[in-house]
């Protein structure tokens, strides 16, 4: 496993270090230029801080201040950010060739192949991949070759769900900013209860449920009177990433694919935030035995070059039409560089960073686990490797989320004192670990540290 040493040496050292207060004085005076010219429909169009550099784990902004980051671009920068290995990539491919327009290039039938060898069982050598630049593009895509391979048209998703913000995808989501006023949204989608089990759409307790959230998907799939009479597709993440990092027990995913193998529709799993080692495995599905007939991926896999993909059942490129998916920048050679080298730092067994990230993980909810017991608003503490989730409450026995204000003055006090994290889910109220899988472990604690100190305080 790769040492703590080396893995400092990516980063700044001595994060956090706060020169001045959030925001400082040139970020101040660039965020007021931004709002002159920048469209703040973007998700970080109000966020303090904007940064100037980046280093593994951490990052520093206009004004010098140095932060433990925590989120990694949300998700994005799974090796850390400027990584050595991924920089050396950069320059060399930028020598060659870059963009090759939607034409495949030697770098692109690589990656394919690649992408074919580490997916999940069921896909894994036996697959093809439609590259993107973003998870809104592979979820687009995924719900047109659905469509075109079953002939159907429905589209079942989950409450909770973050599938991205295009016109389809959009659909799919179901935050309230992402979709109320920008109807009428496309007809043929159906949301489901996701297994939430901190708050049961059932009201009851897992293992006694018996997964009744599971059970209702063949429910609603394969009993007359549903209006499920159309269905290509069943589209679930892994684990939820914007709707509170929920992490379900891996009956309900097996409980879904038996569910759509029954009614004949196609299982995509959206692994755009959970994907790329951030849960342990490379991928989330893995953690449940279930065979997928299409994986959605993203972020992680590019880092600080955009990239994503939809990977399909080989069989399934027998029903599309060559050219009815093009996408300009697609499959860029110098992207394409870069997301081999980014599996290859994250797969490479010596340095097993999925390993680390389990351990980890599990000693970052242990530490949470324990200040339970004397930090009251800690509600739930969950994920998986380091994708990790933790709920704050007004009132632990009713379950009453910390209201929308606190939760915004947790962020910007984490922020004063160097820690980046973003919080998610449906009452905003989940402050979530996301680092870079090459975060140094005294950084990873720290972080944990100020925020369970902080919480001390709610």
């Amino acid at each position: 496993m790769i040492s703590e040493a080396e893995l400092m040496q990516l980063s700044f050292p001595d994060a956090p270090h706060m020169l001045t207060a959030v925001p400082g004085p040139k970020v101040q005076a660039l965020m007021a230029e931004s709002a002159k010219y920048e469209a703040f429909t973007r998700g970080g169009g109000g966020f303090p801080v904007i940064l100037e550099y980046g280093k593994g784990a951490t990052v520093k902004d206009a004004d010098g201040n140095l932060y433990i980051d925590m989120a990694a671009g949300v998700a994005v920068n799974a090796v850390g950010r400027g990584h050595p290995k991924v920089l050396d990539a950069i320059r060399r491919q930028s020598t060659l060739i870059m963009h090759t327009t939607d034409i495949t290039n030697p770098k692109r039938i690589e990656l394919a192949k690649k992408i074919s060898g580490i997916m999940p069982e069921g896909l894994r050598g036996d697959c093809h991949t439609s590259f993107f630049q973003a998870g809104s593009d592979a979820v687009e895509t995924a719900i047109k070759f659905a469509r075109r391979h079953t002939g159907r048209t429905q589209i079942l998703a989950f409450h909770g769900a973050y599938h991205g913000v295009w016109c389809g995808t959009t659909a799919l989501t179901t935050g309230y900013n992402y979709r109320h006023g920008w109807g009428p949204l496309i007809a043929g989608v159906q949301h489901l209860p996701y297994a939430y089990c901190y708050r049961c759409p059932f009201n009851m307790t897992y293992p006694s449920c018996d997964v009744q959230c599971g059970k209702y998907v063949d429910h609603v799939l394969n009993t007359p009177y549903t209006a499920a009479d159309d269905v290509a597709a069943v589209i679930v993440e892994s684990q939820q990433g914007e709707g509170g990092y929920v992490a379900p027990p891996p009956e309900f995913f097996q409980l879904i694919r038996e569910a759509c193998d029954k009614y004949g529709c196609l299982y995509v799993a959206d692994e755009v935030q959970s994907g790329a080692g951030r849960t342990g495995k490379m991928w989330c599905i893995e953690h449940y035995g279930v065979k997928p007939d299409m994986v959605t991926w993203g972020k992680g896999m590019g880092g600080d070059i955009p990239m994503a993909g939809l990977t399909y059942r080989a069989d399934i490129e027998k029903s599309l039409v060559e050219g009815s998916q093009p996408s300009t920048f697609a499959g860029n050679a110098l992207a394409c560089e870069v997301c081999m080298t980014n599996i290859d730092i994250i797969t490479d067994p010596e340095a097993d960073l999925l390993g680390r990230a389990t351990a980890l993980g599990e000693e970052i909810k242990g530490r949470f686990l324990d200040a339970m017991s004397h930090v009251k608003c800690i509600g739930d503490v969950r994920g998986r490797g380091l994708m990790i989730g933790v709920e704050v409450v007004a009132d632990r026995k009713t379950k009453e989320p910390l209201g929308p204000a606190k939760c915004g003055e947790i962020a910007l006090k984490l922020l004063n004192r160097g820690v980046i994290m973003t919080p998610c889910g449906r009452y905003g109220n989940v402050f979530r670990f996301m680092p870079p899988l090459t975060v140094p472990r005294e950084y990873a604690i720290k972080a944990t540290d100020i925020l369970i100190d902080i919480l001390r305080e709610y």
